[in-house]
């Protein structure tokens, strides 16, 4: 044995004949009827059929001993060390060989003669055949393997040799060094009906001894006491780092046990984020974890604890050494494996992959727990048992990895083996779960194209050799999704690699091409390279190619695109992506023609004018390799660019390396621009030779030969012949196409995003060939050659063969239901989100649905584990809990659902129905402690308020009535059942959220409300336009984001961050777009963003945050305007972190390019200026912003506020306000989407008011009839500054900064004829007048007057206040003349309304506070003057000075209408 491994001796019998056996890399990977003893497993055919079997095999040592057997009767039997284990498997086949895997630990074995003693004589072999001497099996090289040793048992009519190797150095041409450095594989065979009996190590000189195996160990896992952070499941072997993006410690698990000596402790890595630096850490400890308090790292242990941190060791925190290994912990991938183990000599050693890296330590202390620091990056892992199948699979693909790629070769040179020749490249059987590979190997395809987008990854059955070139033809395509093929290589063996559902998301040794893009590792390394792949058609080829340098090359059509990556290293797989539109793909090899397949009707399969499959449509146009003197030609001659770009203007001409033929289309598209410069492109055709030409500044100083068009002119030889052209190139953006052609008439078209312009100019000579040329002139930077260049079927029509012509849709069909997170305390959840497990106990296995059912949906799920140790069964229902209200609930969930009666709870628990505990009815349906596994349970809240479950889709009937109308799902895994997932999805119909809000929503604005308490009729006749479509969000998003609703809502599902979502079509000009916030979650604080980019999302690689993006990003924030993240402009609009849940946002580019913010369909103003077009809309659900949904209109907006309604300020008569309802000048969001939920000024306000101790019958019972002023809630409904009322119509403003609660109104008054005919004013008053004010009913004789009011003191205790003296006059007062102001600017002042200092009970600040009467008067009882209160200025520009102040002394002249409140 070699201890450089872990894993050992692996043996069974096979009824593969050897001589034709096509040796696997290991036994486990025997097929075709074999059976394996791996560790304590049994496999057949490379699948476990026993799990825990007989004695663990990678226990073994050297001298012991193992034997197998088949029985008389088909039995297999496995002997360790002179003892029967039992029976592994039974049906063996009569015809069987044994075979021996010298797998990891294990390099040398001897076959030693069996005892009869030890087995009854009929299940011995037969004595006639029975060697007379021990029988050695010869070592024999098998050919076409590199480093890998195999054993064949010879016939007997087969010499043997006269003695057994004792060692594999020289003659053999393996040294023991050389062993350890790659997993021997050695299989052995014998013959049927026999005991094949191996000894580990040099032949046994005697007997071992009876007996002399170890006992069973028990199995290490993970101690379930861990870390704060730290979630347990797949029974403990698997530890995960809760919340991962928000913090970045607290994650320390530790072993169950102590390790024992030479024991592995081995983990894998299965999921990496890249927020933090540091990685995980692994080591020892002394500590029980039983006593220990964990520490948020173990390097802050001070005692007991070796770790290894990054590369190097840290004995109790402190470093001991700093350079243990050339390998780093930080710099693992997912998928590596870490190992550790104590050697009986007290020595630590560290495995990576496999790979020892040598002793860390010799002082390691007797007893040690294994012990793992999920810290930074590092978010879960799992240990890896060595006798699990699947754990070893994986770990021999990290192995591989991990392995120089020369390793084993000094094997086969010095054994004089030559190289093989190289086998034909074709397809690895080992492909994606929804691939397919037929046609010997040379066809990859998708089966259900149309069903699936992804899991179509397919690689190559050997790696590629350099200068080998790897190409496919695409064979067929359907229309149905967006992307399409992709190819590139990675460095994992197909054998191993468990394949993902798309290569983009392996995060090591991958290099793919993926549109135009190419990306490493999962990251975007080039953004514009080569020929865009989506834009494929069928019959089109692509390929790969790794060369001796180490560079990459790809091909599209056979041209190559240039290097696309470097330091590649050799050895890598051909991979092929059959993403998207890609359903089937054929290897081509050289010899081979490219016909295309019979079937190509189907689908999407027209062949793209660059395809090589009709001599017609290849274009072999590529720009010149003359040029000008600033000028670069990069992508195969399909790509130019000007590098000084902001340094150098002008020459910088690009010319066709061939000339154009007759009824030829040269096209290219504008890639790249600057804005230092004036002038752009300029593009036309030449007679000149490119070898013949002294290429000047300017294409137009020229002056022969040259035909020219600059802006709008048409030049030739220098000299205009045209102006007004049909086009102006100097007005082309990022994105546009411009095509040249001369007609076979001699006449010189343009073409510009595919449409022709007109004869641009006639009489180009015929018989003399033109060259298309390019001049990058001014703003123009960067040009690429498309695949629209080309002969066209008539020389003045053209098609955009660039753009794809059918709709995009969402891979996904329905959305899944999901658990959320806030869940009982012995529950893990698995497939995200939509599998629960018990992992403990019989109770606390309460869980919640991730959103509330919507009206007649079904939750259903589905049984998939049960513990018949326990008694009783899981409970169903509906409750009124907010799952997210949970964490924060200070006793927590309760052990069972039973005992949840916080809230409004019903349930069905057996046959019974419970409403917060109490039986509500029993025999109910079928009793739910009846199910077993395989049944489904579902619960559905239907429109007449009733419960319903459903057992396996039969409705049981109404469980309970008068559920309310919001409710989650609530189940308990209780008793029996410990598992179930969720069969069910979300009803995809469209919501209301998804239509605008209507101006008569059921909430008023200022004007609407005033009719109350009478419904609201007037103003409620015209409802908002009908959407014409709904903009849907793009597939490619944050990683946190998840659309539903047909892609029409965003939801962000985890932390704060990573939520930016794009509209996969680009905003149209003059169209306003709009998304409603749906939810906040107010755990967070920011909220979100919104804006535009300029650049194709499509393949965007978004960044966490909005503000990240620095390429054409025009954002939205707060009240402040960001370009590629520098700020432009302060002060802009509401500040957007304060919209409340219902707000409506909506951005629109006008006719001149620049960006409006609409805020519910109030325009804001311009943001920024010179959008390019096209762009798209972005939102950033940030903070508190957790789910929007797309709203369009069909209406367009007029620009600076004035909406195109037919009720807005600009069209309204003057009659219409005269009746004093100016209707829909402005609206407010519904009532559920009120400003006054999140705004903390009115929170502010309302807790005031509540200290003044009024009763609450005096105000209106509707909150919608309380209103916020403060700037940001009044901007948000768009109120304007000042309103008419009454008959004569009168001004009055509006009291901003204050904050309004609406008073009941007297039922006895015309409320209709007093809101609509009387004029609106303002009474400020003192807080100790508003309760007398309250009783009486309005301002009359004898109340309160202002003008008698004092300061108030302060109470010193904080929480109220109270008056220095009665502000009422005495008895037989002469009654006063009460004061009024149609502004509160004159009226809130502080000698009418005084100011007190009050202390806040939330938040224990002082405030100073004001209140005032908002009230209706009786038009002619009030007489208007100047102020008798000292105003050293007009308080309002909109009232005179003369007429600011209103006094009446009319008795039931005035009505209480609100009661107003400003807090400073």
């Amino acid at each position: 044995q070699v201890n450089s491994w872990s894993g050992s001796i692996e043996i069974g019998v096979t009824a593969l004949d050897p001589d034709h056996l096509d040796f696997p890399s290991s036994a486990t990977g025997l097929k075709g009827g074999s059976w394996v003893i791996s560790g304590c497993s049994v496999l057949r055919d490379g699948r476990s059929i026993l799990e825990e079997y007989g004695q663990d095999l990678d226990q073994l040592g050297e001298g012991d001993r193992v034997g197998i057997q088949r029985t008389a009767n088909g039995e297999l039997h496995l002997w360790v060390n002179g003892q029967d284990c039992g029976v592994a498997a039974t049906g063996i086949p009569p015809r069987v060989w044994a075979v021996v895997d010298l797998y990891g630990k294990c390099t040398q074995v001897t076959v030693v003669p069996s005892s009869r003693g030890r087995q009854k004589p009929s299940s011995l072999f037969n004595p006639s055949r029975a060697p007379t001497c021990p029988t050695w099996a010869s070592l024999t090289w098998h050919e076409g393997t590199s480093a890998r040793v195999y054993a064949l048992a010879l016939p007997r009519n087969q010499s043997r040799p006269d003695k057994f190797p004792n060692s594999l150095e020289s003659e053999n041409g393996l040294s023991s060094m050389e062993l350890s450095e790659v997993v021997s594989n050695a299989i052995l065979s014998a013959y049927n009906d026999s005991l094949l009996s191996v000894s580990l190590g040099s032949p046994p000189s005697g007997e071992g001894p009876p007996g002399g195996g170890s006992a069973p160990l028990t199995a290490l896992l993970f101690h379930e006491k861990c870390g704060t952070l730290i979630k347990l499941s797949n029974n403990n072997k698997t530890a995960e780092r809760r919340r991962p993006l928000d913090e970045f410690n607290n994650g320390v698990v530790m072993t169950n046990r102590p390790l024992r000596d030479n024991e592995m402790f081995e983990i894998r890595i299965d999921k990496l984020v890249d927020k933090w630096s540091g990685s995980i850490e692994i080591g020892v400890t002394t500590h029980n974890p039983n006593s220990l308090e964990y520490p948020a790292t173990m390097t802050n242990l001070r005692s007991g604890t070796i770790m290894m941190s990054g590369c190097g060791i840290l004995t109790n925190g402190k470093g001991t050494r700093r350079e243990y290994c050339e390998f780093s912990l930080d710099e693992l991938q997912e998928g590596d494996h870490i190992g550790l183990t104590r050697k009986s000599n007290n020595a630590l050693h560290f495995y990576i992959n496999g790979i020892d890296q040598g002793v860390a330590t010799t002082l390691t202390p007797q007893v040690v727990y294994g012990v793992v620091d999920l810290y930074g990056m590092a978010v879960k892992v799992t240990i890896v048992h060595n006798h699990n199948h699947s754990d070893r699979l994986r770990r021999n693909n990290a192995i591989m990895r991990a392995l120089s790629p020369d390793v084993g070769r000094r094997a086969l040179e010095a054994s004089g083996v030559g190289e093989p020749d190289p086998e034909r490249l074709l397809f690895h059987a080992n492909c994606g779960q929804k691939a397919a590979i037929i046609n010997e190997g040379r066809t990859a395809l998708r089966p259900h194209a149309t069903d699936d987008f992804n899991h179509g990854v397919v690689l190559s059955n050997r790696a590629l050799r350099n200068n080998e070139v790897f190409q496919v033809r695409i064979d067929k395509m359907v229309d149905k999704w967006a992307g399409s093929i992709e190819i590139g290589v990675t460095t994992h063996n197909p054998t191993y690699l468990q394949l993902p559902s798309t290569m983009t998301n392996l995060r090591s040794g991958t290099w793919m091409m993926t549109g135009n893009g190419v990306m490493h590792n999962g990251t975007t390394i080039l953004d514009e390279y080569g020929h865009n792949l989506d834009r494929l058609k069928a019959g089109d080829t692509v390929g790969v190619v790794r060369k001796e340098d180490g560079t990459l090359h790809f091909f599209v059509n056979g041209v190559a695109q240039g290097p696309a990556a470097w330091n590649v290293p050799p050895n890598v797989y051909a991979v092929v992506d059959l993403y998207g539109q890609a359903a089937q793909a054929t290897i081509l090899d050289d010899t081979d023609l490219l016909p295309l397949p019979d079937d190509l009707s189907e689908g999407n399969n027209q062949v793209s004018p660059s395809s090589p499959s009709s001599v017609a449509s290849v274009s072999d146009l590529r720009f010149h390799q003359l040029h000008g003197s600033n000028a670069v030609i990069t992508n195969g001659g399909r790509t130019a660019l000007r590098p000084s770009a902001r340094q150098q203007r002008s020459d910088h001409q690009r010319r066709a390396h061939r000339a154009l033929r007759d009824g030829e289309l040269f096209e290219i598209v504008i890639q790249k621009m600057v804005d230092r410069w004036s002038g752009s492109i300029e593009a036309g055709v030449t007679a000149i030779r490119p070898e013949d030409l002294e290429f000047p500044n300017t294409m137009t100083d020229i002056d022969y030969d040259t035909w020219m068009l600059s802006g709008t002119a048409i030049m030739q030889d220098g000299n205009t012949m045209r102006n007004n052209y049909g086009c102006d190139l100097d007005s082309l953006t990022t994105g546009s196409r411009i095509g040249m052609m001369r007609t076979a008439k001699g006449d010189l078209h343009y073409f510009i995003n595919g449409v022709d312009q007109g004869v641009a100019c006639s009489g180009l000579p015929s018989g003399k060939e033109v060259y298309a040329v390019v001049d990058l002139y001014g703003q123009c930077v960067q040009v690429s050659i498309t695949s629209a260049t080309g002969p066209m079927d008539n020389s003045l029509s053209t098609s955009n063969i660039t753009e794809k012509s059918f709709p995009i849709h969402s891979p996904v069909p329905g959305v899944a239901h999901r658990f959320h997170n806030s869940c009982g305390k012995n529950v893990a959840f698995q497939d995200d989100g939509c599998r629960a497990v018990r992992l403990a106990g019989y109770c606390h296995g309460i869980i919640f649905s991730m959103k509330e059912l919507k009206t007649d949906e079904v939750f259903e799920v589905k049984i998939e584990e049960l513990d018949e140790k326990w008694s009783g069964s899981f409970c169903l229902g509906l409750t009124t809990l907010l799952p997210s209200e949970v964490p924060y609930a200070a006793t927590g969930l309760p052990a069972s659902l039973l005992e949840l009666q916080s809230k409004a709870t019903w349930v069905v628990t057996g046959s019974e129905v419970r409403r917060n505990g109490l039986l509500q009815k029993q025999n109910y349906g079928c009793s739910l402690e009846r199910l077993g596994v395989g049944n489904r349970v579902g619960v559905k809240h239907c429109v007449d308020d009733t419960m319903h479950i459903l057992v396996d889709g039969e409705d049981m009937g109404p469980a309970a009535t008068g559920v309310a109308k919001n409710v989650y799902v609530v189940l308990d895994l209780y008793g029996r059942v410990t598992a179930v997932s969720i069969v069910s999805s979300t009803v995809l119909e469209e919501s209301d959220g998804t239509k605008p809000p209507s101006v008569t929503s059921e909430t008023c604005s200022e004007e609407e409300e005033e009719e109350e308490p009478a419904p609201v009729s007037a103003g409620c006749e015209h409802e908002a336009p009908v959407p014409l479509a709904a903009m849907e969000f793009l597939e490619n998003h944050g990683k946190n984001i998840l659309l539903s609703n047909s892609n029409l809502t965003a939801t962000r599902v985890a932390s704060y961050n990573q939520g930016i979502v794009v509209i996969a079509q680009p905003l149209p000009p003059g169209q306003l777009f709009q998304v409603q916030i749906n939810f906040l979650n107010p755990q967070w604080t920011s909220s979100l963003s919104l804006g535009v980019i300029g650049t194709s999302p499509e393949r965007l690689n978004f960044p966490a945050t909005a503000c990240s993006l620095k390429r054409s990003a025009w954002l939205l924030q707060r009240d402040s305007v960001f370009h590629n993240s520098l700020k432009i402009c302060e002060n802009y609009g509401p500040n957007l972190d304060t919209c409340p849940e219902g707000t409506v946002l909506g951005l629109l580019l006008d006719l001149s390019s620049c960006l409006h913010l609409y805020v519910n369909g109030m325009d804001q103003g311009v943001a920024a200026q010179d959008i390019p077009t096209p762009c798209y809309m972005l939102v950033d659900l940030y903070g508190q912003c957790e789910q929007v949904v797309t709203i369009v209109t069909n209406d367009t907006p007029a620009l600076g506020g004035e909406s195109t309604d037919l009720h807005s300020q600009g069209d309204m008569e003057k009659a219409d306000m005269v009746d004093g309802i100016k209707e829909s000048v402005c609206w407010t969001p519904p009532v559920d989407m009120n400003t006054m939920k999140t705004c903390e000024y009115h929170a502010l306000c309302a807790r005031f008011k509540d200290l003044l101790l009024l009763p609450d019958d005096y105000f209106a019972e509707d909150p919608k009839f309380s209103l916020c002023y403060c700037e940001s809630c009044h901007k948000l409904r768009g109120d304007e500054a000042y309103y008419k009322r009454g008959e004569p119509p009168r001004d009055y403003a509006l009291p901003f900064g204050w904050c309004r609660f609406n008073l009941r109104v007297n039922p006895q008054l015309e409320v209709a004829s007093t809101c609509k005919k009387w004029h609106m004013a303002y009474h400020g008053t003192s807080v100790g007048a508003v309760r007398r004010m309250l009783d009486q009913g309005e301002l009359g004789a004898g109340s309160a007057s202002i003008l008698s009011c004092r300061p108030a003191k302060v109470d010193p205790q904080g929480g109220g206040y109270h008056e220095a003296e009665n502000s009422s006059p005495g008895h037989g007062a002469e009654p006063q003349c009460i004061l009024l102001s149609p502004t509160l600017r004159y009226a809130g002042l502080e000698a009418f309304a005084t100011k007190v200092q009050f202390r806040d009970p939330k938040s224990q600040r002082q405030h100073g506070a004001q209140v005032a009467f908002q009230v209706c008067v009786r038009p002619g009882s009030y007489k208007p003057g100047p102020p008798s209160a000292g105003a050293p200025e007009p308080p309002d520009p909109r009232f005179s000075m003369a007429e600011i102040e209103w006094v009446t002394k009319e008795k039931g002249a005035t009505v209480l209408y609100g009661l107003l409140v400003r807090v400073e």
